[in-house]
């Protein structure tokens, strides 16, 4: 079982940057694929980013790739999601999520634990 909280959301003007945060509690953490997803309303999850159980394996979605940057730190069983150079379009509910497996995924369907999200919103 894993617990996921956001954090760091919050209002910002185009073209500038917000750093999220996903801090995780319960047995594991370590093993677990990691991602981040987003959702407006009316619309289903969308997938941002994600990043293997030893950080090897990270990939983003075309429309934030050279933007945004997925990191974790397993001993303080925390994910971060930097995004640079936001535009309007990235206004979003923010969530993380965690997989049973560690292999990381850009599915939705993949994830068995997500947080309560945190709500992204840019400025024009």
């Amino acid at each position: 079982q894993v617990q996921l909280v956001e954090s760091g959301g919050g209002l910002v003007q185009a073209g500038g940057s917000l750093r999220l945060s996903c801090a995780a509690s319960g047995r594991t953490f370590s093993t677990n694929g990691m991602g981040w997803f987003r959702q407006v309303p009316g619309k289903g999850r969308e997938f941002v980013a994600t990043i293997s159980w030893n950080s090897y394996t990270t990939y983003n979605a075309e429309t934030v790739k050279g933007r945004f940057t997925i990191s974790r730190d397993n001993a303080k069983k925390m994910m971060w999601l930097q995004m640079n150079a936001l535009k309007p379009e990235d206004t979003a509910v923010y969530y993380c999520a965690a997989q049973i497996l560690g292999s990381g995924s850009d599915r939705a369907s993949d994830y068995v634990y997500w947080g309560q999200g945190t709500q992204v919103t840019v400025s024009s």
